[in-house]
């Protein structure tokens, strides 16, 4: 029974490794895309992540884990690895959508105002500065990098419209 239960933790490890992998991925965006594509990536990732953890902490797998947990079983330090990346990743994602949502007030203004959108600029790069300095996971070169060529994408797709309406 152990070992068909060792086998079945082996096949979920495998699975949660791939998911884990994927989401490290680089991301593949059209060139115009703008800022609310940043919030649903990672509205998307929360999602799955806390489905994820959903499964894991359902009491099927509790018992598998319980059961190997009395059997010593040596697959479970790979396991106990995985939870603690997934929780991690869940975190991640949850604590990035709370801070990109404080930036979702300028994506419509952002998207459909004038080219003379000068006057939300200043709040939301004070936004985008607080997020910076608060947020424990996305103040990465990565993340801001990203965030900040998805509001110039939008600027531009704002003024490209105004043109083509004017």
């Amino acid at each position: 029974v152990t070992e068909k239960l060792e086998e079945v933790v082996m096949i979920w490890t495998k699975q949660i490794r791939q998911v884990l992998v994927e989401s490290e991925q680089i991301r593949r965006e059209a060139d115009d895309v703008g800022p609310s594509a940043e919030l649903e990536h990672w509205k998307s990732r929360m999602s799955s992540f806390n489905s994820l953890l959903d499964e894991i902490k359902s009491s099927k797998v509790k018992k598998i884990i319980s059961i190997l947990q009395a059997a010593r079983s040596k697959t479970l330090q790979q396991w106990k690895e995985l939870d603690g990346s997934i929780t991690i990743a869940a975190n991640e994602a949850k604590d990035n959508v709370r801070y990109l949502y404080t930036l979702d007030k300028f994506f419509g203004p952002l998207a459909h105002a004038s080219p003379v959108m000068m006057e939300h600029i200043p709040s939301l790069m004070n936004t985008v500065f607080m997020i910076y300095c608060t947020s424990p996971y996305y103040n990465t070169s990565e993340h801001m990098t990203s965030l900040f060529l998805k509001i110039t994408n939008q600027m531009i797709n704002t003024c490209k419209t105004y043109l083509c309406e004017g």
